[in-house]
Parts: structure tokens; C-alpha cells; sequence
């Protein structure tokens, strides 16, 4: 009892010693007044040259969309930091050496979370808020045991990538971490109690418990789909050999005879689907009645060595991975936004994006969904309209609306509805305003260059006040716009004289108008008609001129007909027809029914042999000579020429319509 209690004292002055606020601090060489810390290079008291930092900025202009490698980092980086300098549509992906993708691979964006790859634990970042301007990032501790490529999937201009990663220099020394002390080792040059080892045990359950929630991946799926389908991510399930592994203490040899090894089970599978792994569990057994026994009955250097076995390798069931939602279409008023669902499996410890189907037992979540990010701005009317810019007649007045936000400040009227903007600017009438006719001075050339003619002048009344526009009502008493005038009599002189247009040639599109044009002789009260020459001398008013009543729109035009390709027994012949708007180019605006054909048939009759006074039959028998086909030879032919001449144009005519 007394050993008891003096081993418990000593225990808790110690422990006082630790704890007390001025007492001396333990170092990372793990001895009590030591001042030596781990620097950058993760080497205990280091003075940061064993390692070297490696960093820059990838600001290469990207023309073409796809994958762009930004960086390698090679084998045994530390300290991985892959950050975008601000926010974009683009997005950072990273690739093993081996080809093996391991953040959005194969054009699939990943969400956000922890990626296990190259040996070490990546955290991948990207901040949604849309007040946010930093960009995407990996993170990831080290070190790497391959070569690993960044790439940047490019949509938009490059705002440059920052990378850094420290790795060992050729002097560097390897990261010191301090030993866990056994009990019974002297610390400060004083033994240490069991006390004092109970203590270190329970610290050290407490630093793996840190390292085991450190390890672990913040949840990566919804409440629902979690409960539903949890889903671990690989470094929350790392198999661990079973605790009877570590070495037995020493035990007698003799003993060895009566008991052996034997494999009593095997660990809890890692995982409940997808490819785990579990060790077989070995117990010291009786060899006879095969009673569990204490380890130490047992040889220690028989004991089989644990290997890991694969178990529950069917896949897990698929789930739906929802992503995060993009930012809000409208930055007021209501809006939609989007994410990405996509159907993954997890097998081997890979969550790995598969068909739709499989996770067609399951509802699946929205893509898209309504969103207000605040109220828009809106129109407000602030002053009345103001009085009508004239006195009288039409004017303008104008008023003040302005662009106001839900919190009552004046913004752009970009920020308001254009199409629902009010009108700040109008017309105003006033009424009639005093009226006066406005008179041009008189033509100075008479219209006849003979005899009687007449001068004119425009009249138009308006108002007196300079803004306003024509009106009427200046009264009845409206003055002349034409004045007789007179150059003297017209006897004996030579001019061209034309009559009235005639009507257009056709009711629409383009076409032309005639009229008599004669040369004539003006005497005191008659006319007398001259030939055309003796009016050369003068220039000669135009007897046709082109005229359009109205469009007539697409029609049907058509080509003169071909000749028939027979002169008898039927025939055919052709043309070209299209369709052509007013301005003679090709249309499809036609009514297709009243298209004119463009083929048809032609010389119907018989073709009949022009009679020849001359052929006829010598003898009564020439059916003979036809039958006898004797028509070949001259004598015959002109004996029964006629029955001849009719068996040659049958032939022909056979032949022919072959």
C-alpha cells in the first residue's frame, strides 16, 4: 500500500510540474525545457535547409478548349498547394503519371471533398458564394510517392494558377519524429514510473484518436442519400491488423510442445460492400483439446504472419452524387440555377461514375431550381410633368423617373426593366396659335415661251410661332398661286407637240406607256402638222416611258417550247419554267397548281408516206415478192415498187418508236 501510494505521488507532482503555467515547455525532441521546433522541411530543430521550396504562376494564354497541363509534381512533394489566383468557369484536374485520373477526370467535374492519390490525401476546394472571388484549389499534405500533373480544363481566359510544393534537397535530413518511449525509460535522466507509461499510453490514444478524425473526410453527400447509401471515403476505412500482432513477450520453450498456432476467425471486413479487406485472427490452442491458451504458451516465431484478404467484393449499391449549385442566373428577381447529378458506385475503395439506370431505384434529385437572390430594382415616377415646352401649338414636356432599389437608393437603370420603363419625355398641345399665309415670290419664267401662259408661287399657312407645325384655319381668303402672263404671239413657229399617255401596258409589275409625238407649226388659232425633220433642231419629248400600277408578286415564267422530238406518230416536247419575284430573281412564293407544264406531247398522226406517182405495182402478184422477201434485190424493187415501199416505211416506223 505504501508502494501505492508513494508511486501515486510521485505521479502527480510530476504531473504538476507539466501542467504548471510557469513551468518549462517540452520541445519537439520531446525533453522538458527544450525550445527546438519542426521547421518547414518537418526536421526537429532544422533551420529550413534541408528542403527546398519550390512555387510560381502558370499564366499561359489558352486558345483551345480541353485539358492544359499546368505543372508537375514530382515524387516526394510536401506541402502541395495548387490554388487559382481568382474565380472562374474553368476548371484545375489532376492526373497520375499513369495515366489514372484522380480529381475530374475524363471531362466529369468532381465536387468537392478529399481524393485519395500519389500516397497522400488531396482536399479539393471551390468556393460557391457569389460574393467569393477566390478560385478552385488542391491541397494536400505529402508526400507523394509517383509524379503527379496538374492540368487546367480551359472554357474561359486564364486568371493564373499559383502552385507551390516543398521537396528534400540533396543536404536535406529526414523529418525527425520523436519515439514513443516504452515504460521504464528514463526521461530527464529519471525513470519513469508505470504511472508515468499509463499516462504516455492514454496520450497516445489520444493522438490517434486526433489522427483518426484528422483522416477523415467531411461528409460528401446529402442527409438523405447518406442515410440511404453511405458511401466512406478510402481513408476512413484503412484496414488495421488485429492488436494481437505485436510481438508476445518471452515464453518457455517447453511449453511449445503441448500448444500451437491455430486461425480462430478473421477481423470485421473494412467495408460493407465494395471491396474491403480482413486478416485472419491466429490463437495459441491445446493441440489435444484445442482450449484457447495464453500466447505466451506458444512459440512466438511459428506464429503465422496476418495477410490481408479481399472480402465483400460485391459493388455497392450506386447512389446519386449531387454537386453544388451553380450561382443564380439573375442577380435579382427570380432566377434558376443548376447542379451537376451524376449516378457513382464505390468499388476498391473508388467512387466511379457509372450509367443512370443503376440508380434508377432511386428518385433522383433536382437539376435545376428556382432562386432570388434579392429584390429587383423598380420605377419610380419622383416629380410630375412639367409645363409644355411653347405657348401654343405642339410642344413637349418631360418629367423624372429614376431607377430605385429595394433598400430606396437611386442605381443604374440598367438594374430596372427597360421594357416596363415609364416615359420621362411626351407631346403637349396647346391649341392653335395665330395663323398667316406664307407666300413664295412668283417663277420668273412664264410657262408658255408663246403666247398665253401663266407664273405660280407656293401658299401655305402656318402658324406664327416657330415650333409648331402646319395647321389650318387661316381663313377662306387663300391668295393665287398662279398669275396670267403672256411672250407675245406664236405665229409661224416650229415646236414638238405630245398627246396623252396611253394606258401601262400590263395591270401590274413593269410596263410601258405610248404617246403621239408631232412635230407642228403654231399659227394665231390652228396647228399645222410637219415632218419630224423640221423639228430636228429640237429636242424630241420621249413617245414611251416605263410605268408600275402595282407588284404582282411571285409568277410563273416559262421558256418558248422545243421542238418535238418526232415529226409523226406522237412525240414529245419541252421548257424551262420557274418561279420569279418582281425583281426577276427566283422565288418559292408561286401557288404550285397553277405551274405550267413542262412537257408535252406532240405530232400525234400517222406518219404517211408522200405518194409517188412514179412506184407502182407491175404485177397482180407482188404480195409474192413481199412474202418471198425479194424486195431486197433492184429488179424486184422497182417491179412492185409500191408493195415494196409500204413494208420499208413499216419497218421504219417500228424501229422508230422502239
Amino acid at each position: 500500500m505504501f508502494v501505492s501510494y508513494l508511486i501515486l505521488t510521485l505521479l502527480h507532482v510530476q504531473t504538476a510540474v507539466l501542467a504548471r503555467p510557469g513551468g518549462e515547455s517540452i520541445g519537439c525532441d520531446d525533453y522538458l525545457g527544450s525550445d527546438k521546433v519542426v521547421d518547414k522541411c518537418g526536421v526537429c530543430g532544422g533551420d529550413n535547409t534541408g528542403c527546398q521550396v519550390v512555387s510560381g504562376v502558370f499564366k499561359h494564354a489558352l486558345t483551345s478548349l480541353g485539358y492544359h497541363r499546368v505543372v508537375e509534381i514530382p515524387q516526394g512533394a510536401t506541402k502541395i498547394n495548387i490554388t487559382e489566383m481568382y474565380k472562374s468557369n474553368n476548371y484545375l484536374a489532376l492526373r497520375s503519371r499513369s495515366g489514372r485520373s484522380i480529381i475530374n477526370g475524363n471531362w466529369a467535374i468532381d465536387r468537392p471533398g478529399k481524393y485519395e492519390g500519389g500516397g497522400t490525401m488531396f482536399t479539393y476546394k471551390r468556393p460557391n458564394e457569389i460574393s467569393s472571388t477566390a478560385g478552385e484549389s488542391f491541397l494536400a499534405e505529402g508526400p507523394t510517392n509517383e509524379i503527379l500533373d496538374v492540368y487546367m480544363i480551359h472554357q474561359q481566359p486564364n486568371p493564373g494558377v499559383h502552385y507551390e510544393y516543398v521537396i528534400m534537397g540533396t543536404n536535406a535530413i529526414s523529418p525527425q519524429v520523436p519515439p514513443h518511449r516504452r515504460p521504464g525509460d528514463p526521461f530527464n535522466g529519471q525513470l519513469v514510473t508505470e504511472g508515468r507509461s499509463q499516462e504516455e499510453g492514454e496520450e497516445k490514444g489520444r493522438n490517434e484518436e486526433k489522427e483518426d478524425l484528422r483522416g477523415e473526410a467531411p461528409e460528401m453527400f446529402t442527409s438523405e442519400s447518406a442515410q440511404t447509401f453511405p458511401v466512406r471515403h478510402p481513408d476512413r476505412f484503412s484496414p488495421r491488423r488485429p492488436d494481437n500482432l505485436m510481438p508476445p513477450a518471452p515464453q518457455l520453450p517447453r511449453r511449445s510442445r503441448d500448444h500451437n498456432w491455430k486461425q480462430l476467425g478473421t477481423t470485421e471486413c473494412s467495408t460493407t460492400c465494395g471491396k474491403g479487406s480482413q486478416y485472419p485472427i491466429f490463437r495459441c490452442v491445446h493441440r489435444s483439446t484445442h482450449e484457447e491458451a495464453p500466447e505466451s504458451y506458444c512459440d512466438s516465431s511459428m506464429k503465422p504472419t496476418p495477410e490481408e484478404e479481399p472480402c465483400n467484393i460485391f459493388p455497392c449499391p450506386a447512389f446519386w452524387d449531387i454537386g453544388e449549385w451553380s450561382e443564380c442566373s439573375k442577380t435579382c428577381g427570380l432566377g434558376m440555377q443548376h447542379r451537376q447529378v451524376l449516378c457513382r458506385q464505390v468499388y476498391a475503395n473508388r467512387s466511379l461514375t457509372v450509367q443512370p439506370y443503376r440508380c434508377q431505384h432511386l428518385e433522383k434529385p433536382e437539376t435545376t431550381s428556382t432562386c432570388q437572390l434579392k429584390i429587383c430594382s423598380e420605377w419610380q415616377i419622383r416629380t410630375d410633368w412639367t409645363s409644355c415646352s411653347v405657348p401654343c401649338g405642339v410642344g413637349q414636356r418631360t418629367r423624372d423617373v429614376k431607377c430605385v432599389s429595394n433598400i430606396g437608393d437611386v442605381v443604374d437603370d440598367e438594374e430596372c426593366n427597360m421594357k416596363l420603363r415609364p416615359n420621362d419625355i411626351e407631346n403637349c398641345d396647346m391649341g392653335p396659335c395665330a395663323k398667316s399665309w406664307f407666300l413664295t415670290e412668283w417663277s420668273e419664267r412664264c410657262s408658255a415661251e408663246c403666247g398665253a401662259g401663266v407664273r405660280t408661287r407656293s401658299v401655305v399657312c402656318m402658324t406664327n410661332h416657330v415650333s409648331s407645325l402646319p395647321l389650318e384655319g387661316c381663313g377662306n381668303n387663300r391668295p393665287a398661286e398662279a398669275t396670267p402672263c403672256d411672250n407675245g404671239p406664236c405665229t409661224g413657229k416650229v415646236e414638238w407637240f405630245a398627246g396623252s399617255w396611253s394606258q401601262c401596258s400590263i395591270e401590274c409589275g413593269s410596263g410601258t406607256q405610248q404617246r403621239e409625238v408631232i412635230c407642228v407649226r403654231k399659227n394665231a388659232d390652228t396647228f399645222e402638222v410637219l415632218d419630224p425633220s423640221e423639228c430636228s433642231f429640237l429636242e424630241k419629248p420621249p413617245s414611251q416611258q416605263s410605268c408600275h400600277l402595282k407588284p404582282c408578286g411571285a409568277k410563273w415564267f416559262s421558256t418558248e417550247w422545243s421542238m418535238c422530238s418526232k415529226s409523226c406518230q406522237g412525240g414529245f416536247r419541252v421548257r424551262e419554267v420557274r418561279c420569279l419575284s418582281d425583281d426577276m430573281t427566283l422565288s418559292n412564293l408561286c401557288d404550285p397548281q397553277l405551274k405550267p407544264e413542262e412537257r408535252e406531247s406532240c405530232n400525234p398522226q400517222d406518219c404517211v408516206p408522200e405518194v409517188d406517182e412514179n412506184c407502182k405495182d407491175k404485177y397482180y402478184n407482188c404480195n409474192v415478192v413481199v412474202q418471198a422477201r425479194l424486195c431486197v434485190y433492184n429488179y424486184y424493187k422497182t417491179a412492185c415498187c409500191a408493195s415494196c415501199t409500204r413494208v420499208a416505211n413499216r419497218q421504219t416506223g417500228f424501229l422508230g418508236s422502239r
